[in-house]
């Protein structure tokens, strides 16, 4: 899958991520981890648009693998804020698939680019 598909999507999934954030600090719910899901779902697309800027291909698949880490930190708080009932069971299943289809897509372009080298 060619990176700006993966950027495209690690943008709309950010801009999901703040919808999502918003309409539960309206509802006055857990603020602290609200901002973590905000910081780390943010944080995948900004890496993967960074990455297309690296010098070199070291630093390529180091942007990656943070949004990649990026990926496994928002599910965990996803999962945390579903479980806490402060996310609603459908939007919690349709961002959870969105976040663990850009974490495919991260691996398989890492796996991708780690064979190249080889």
């Amino acid at each position: 899958m060619s990176s700006s598909i993966m950027r495209d999507k690690a943008k709309e999934f950010a801009k999901n991520i703040v919808f999502l954030c918003r309409n539960m600090k309206a509802e006055h719910k857990e603020t602290v981890l609200i901002n973590q899901l905000l910081r780390s779902g943010t944080s995948i697309g900004a890496n993967i648009h960074e990455a297309q800027y690296a010098q070199g291909t070291k630093d390529f698949i180091s942007k990656l693998e943070i949004a990649q880490k990026e990926c496994y930190e928002t599910e965990y708080w996803l999962e945390l804020l579903f479980e806490t009932g402060c996310i609603e069971e459908t939007a919690y299943k349709s961002i959870q698939n969105d976040c663990g289809a850009i974490r495919r897509m991260l691996i398989s372009s890492l796996k991708t680019i780690k064979a190249k080298q080889e």
